[in-house]
């Protein structure tokens, strides 16, 4: 699951990035909500929840609520926030927070508030994810299959694997898979995904799986459900 996390206290942010990629969660942080709306805009990701300073530069965390909403768009938004007072809480709700935490707060709750995100919108991180005779168990990162032992993932190659099969049969370009699976500060590596993409062959071969990952040419990759009905 992506996070875009909107923060702009550095060693807080700082903090709760570091505890969500600890969760294997893979966590945008940006500092003031204009560049969070950039990244909400732009075309390289696809996030599946926010979470949103409310006393923010540029565009406070409720305006940002109140544009995503305007739009229509339905994105989980978690309000964080100093302003504790019930018409606080209900002024963040009414933008269109989904969710509200009071300063400070224990990274404990902040991580049992996402869980309840998840368990209100299903959809966000489903407990398994089954084509043909392939099962992603999200819980404990392991591939099942009919014909061979489960396959145990790294955090990477699990979400490689989940981010394809979450697409079958559509081919996502490396740009793509790298903009969606990689930190967008990370320092690029242009082979970044083939470097991956060949662990993750090697891991499924091991096994004896027969690799449902498709190179090709030119465009990128696909999972190719049909040899595995």
């Amino acid at each position: 699951m992506r996070i875009l996390l909107v923060e702009d206290e550095t060693d807080l942010g700082r903090a709760i990035k570091q505890v969500l990629v600890s969760e294997k969660y893979i966590v945008d942080w940006v500092q003031d909500g204009m560049q969070a709306w950039h990244y909400l805009e732009n075309q390289w990701t696809d996030y599946t929840v926010a979470i949103v300073d409310w006393l923010i530069p540029e565009i406070s965390g409720i305006e940002l609520c109140q544009r995503l909403r305007a739009q229509n768009n339905p994105l989980p938004i978690l309000m964080l926030t100093a302003l504790g007072q019930p018409e606080n809480r209900v002024a963040g709700l009414d933008a269109g927070a989904d969710d509200y935490l009071v300063k400070p707060f224990v990274m404990e709750e902040l991580l049992a508030r996402l869980r309840a995100l998840q368990r209100r919108s299903p959809s966000l991180q489903p407990q398994t994810l089954t084509i043909g005779s392939l099962t992603l168990d999200y819980a404990n990162n392991t591939l099942f299959s009919e014909h061979t032992q489960p396959i145990p993932l790294t955090v990477k190659e699990f979400q490689i694997l989940a981010y394809l099969m979450q697409n079958p049969d559509r081919i996502l370009s490396s740009s793509k898979i790298r903009h969606q699976l990689w930190d967008l500060d990370a320092e690029p590596v242009s082979n970044v995904v083939a470097a991956q993409m060949r662990l993750l062959r090697r891991k499924l071969a091991s096994y004896g799986c027969n690799c449902p990952i498709e190179t090709i040419p030119g465009q990128g990759y696909r999972f190719n459900s049909s040899n595995h009905e």
